[in-house]
């Protein structure tokens, strides 16, 4: 195999990842609070031929020295783009949507029977009932929606009316007036770092081995507390749609569908050489 089919085959793989990424973009254009990704290549790994042994005869040359090879492109990684969404408006009470960027509700799931805080931007939250007339708020996939002190929101029932006011503070108010309001602080958070997000399906966002960076969690994530509650602003009734430009997508899927068929077209000509090579006679 020469080396224009190694460049190609390589990149090809390469590319065939891009193309899910994108497929996966288009398929949530209407999903709540969805990011789009975005790819990111590099080079691979390359050879360096040192074809000129007199480095005196290459006065005035800009570029490296001698000929670069290289065998490829690869996917270097992926990028969430946190930028806002259009936001719908519902007049449904549990529904939320946070208006600035990089800000996350807090999400407790269970992941291989262990707990971990996950972040969303999905702000379609559900009251799922509980023993002795008691309501949890969760999210569409029944995880408890978490408050500023990691603790999931328990409302005591009867309910007449939620209300959800732009510092994120829940006030649910009782059915027969005899119970006070009770209060809850929504859980969110600021992501310093929107880059080192990562997927953790479903929606949800994780945060990959902080101390393999040499990082802290308060160098990552930074907790929406008292006065800096003032710096949200939520509104009830409205939710985000997803940050997808469809007909961006669109092109990009194009060009790189074109880009798979031009390297897909190389081998095809390297082959169609190779076996021309082969057919000569001396």
């Amino acid at each position: 195999m020469n080396r224009s089919m190694i460049n190609a085959s390589n990149t090809m793989t390469q590319l065939q990842h891009q193309l899910d990424l994108i497929s996966h973009n288009m398929s949530n254009v209407n999903t709540t609070g969805y990011k789009r990704q975005e790819a990111n290549f590099s080079d691979m790994l390359y050879q360096q031929f040192d074809n000129q042994l007199n480095i005196g005869k290459e006065n005035g040359r800009n570029t490296p020295y001698g000929i670069r090879q290289g065998v490829g492109a690869k996917l270097a990684h992926t990028n969430i783009q946190t930028n806002q969404g259009a936001l719908k408006k519902t007049e449904r009470l549990l529904d939320v949507a946070l208006t600035k960027e990089n800000f996350f509700f807090k999400v407790l799931v269970n992941e291989n029977g262990r707990q971990a805080v996950r972040y969303t931007r999905d702000g379609s939250f559900h009251l799922a009932s509980m023993t002795n007339n008691r309501f949890m708020l969760t999210d569409s996939q029944g995880n408890a929606i978490l408050d500023q002190n990691n603790k999931p929101i328990v409302v005591q029932g009867p309910i007449q009316n939620i209300r959800i006011e732009p510092n994120g503070n829940v006030a649910a108010v009782s059915a027969n007036g005899d119970t006070p309001n009770q209060v809850f602080e929504l859980g969110v958070v600021q992501v310093k770092r929107p880059h080192l997000l990562q997927g953790a399906g479903n929606n949800l966002f994780g945060l990959p081995d902080l101390n393999a960076l040499n990082l802290t969690m308060k160098d990552v994530v930074q907790e929406a507390r008292g006065t800096q509650r003032s710096d949200l602003d939520i509104q009830q009734g409205v939710l985000e749609e997803s940050n997808v430009d469809l007909a961006a997508e669109m092109s990009e899927l194009l060009l790189t569908q074109k880009s798979y068929q031009f390297n897909a077209k190389s081998i095809s000509v390297a082959d169609q050489m190779m076996g021309l090579v082969n057919g000569l006679r001396s």
